[in-house]
């Protein structure tokens, strides 16, 4: 079943929203496009033990100067456009990048060669296993990681997919920025055993099989997510399509209470089935 965040906040209105980013990391399997989720702990206070993409909030070191100049492949002003932000929109797909190392053990850069960046080795796994740690713990700044092996982040290798905002009501609320990349050739995916405790290679219809069976849950824009990618045959085809939208419209649904229950509403039923949804499985309705 899909995860739901309860509704209960006294002053809807006075919830921030916080910017976010995801990305979904892609690869081709031997039966179609492969996306890599992780299984978030149990014991989180938000969505426990559902399967997101690798992902979270925008930190105010991922818009910094810094972390700004160890890109490359794209700059803040082309950022900023495609996001729809007057300036700064360069942190979304840094803070992308960060999180799917953080999270994932999956790092999105190129070395001194211009060359994707290889973990082959014992000691550059070990080493980078440290890196990661310490990014992750808040001791170190993936900008300084960037320096220091002389590594630039792609985040040309990354392109905006869509965006969705929490519904008005829930408490807490974000405004995510979706991105698609392919996966790199790293050592395995490898969650952090902290915020994450799983980590899955799957199909997108895969994926939707075990949300009806029961043996996953998935928030709503995961699945919608899911149903959009399993419409592209291969993970190219996917960063065609994304890296060729002139514009991405956020997605704002609106919670509905229906009595018998909670109801999710997307406006202008963007996916041709009424628009309507069940908050609880995010299925149409």
């Amino acid at each position: 079943m899909s995860a739901t965040v309860r509704v209960d906040h006294p002053d809807p209105g006075a919830v921030p929203v916080r910017d976010a980013a995801t990305v979904m990391l892609l690869r081709d399997g031997d039966h179609g496009i492969e996306v890599c989720m992780l299984q978030r702990n149990l014991d989180s206070d938000f969505v426990g033990g559902a399967y997101v993409f690798p992902g979270g909030g925008v930190d105010e070191e991922d818009a910094s100067v810094e972390a700004r100049s160890v890109c490359t492949g794209r700059d803040d002003i082309e950022a900023s456009s495609l996001v729809g932000v007057d300036r700064g929109g360069l942190a979304f797909w840094v803070a992308a990048i960060r999180e799917s190392f953080e999270e994932a053990g999956l790092l999105l850069a190129l070395d001194a060669n211009g060359e994707p960046l290889r973990l082959d080795d014992r000691d550059r796994i070990r080493r980078f296993g440290h890196h990661r740690v310490a990014v992750d713990s808040g001791r170190r700044r993936l900008a300084e990681i960037c320096v220091e092996e002389q590594l630039a982040l792609d985040v040309g290798a990354l392109h905006y997919f869509s965006r969705w905002v929490t519904p008005l009501g829930a408490p807490r609320r974000y405004d995510t920025r979706f991105f698609v990349a392919a996966a790199p050739e790293q050592q395995r995916a490898l969650h952090d055993d902290r915020e994450v405790i799983g980590t899955r290679w799957l199909t997108p219809a895969a994926a939707l099989a075990d949300l009806e069976a029961g043996r996953m849950t998935m928030i709503f824009p995961t699945v919608r997510t899911m149903v959009a990618l399993d419409r592209f045959d291969t993970a190219s085809d996917v960063l065609e399509h994304a890296a060729a939208q002139a514009r991405v419209e956020p997605v704002v649904p609106m919670l509905r209470d229906e009595g018998g229950g909670m109801r999710l509403v997307l406006p202008g039923d963007p996916e041709g089935t009424g628009g309507v949804y069940d908050a609880a499985t995010g299925s149409p309705l």
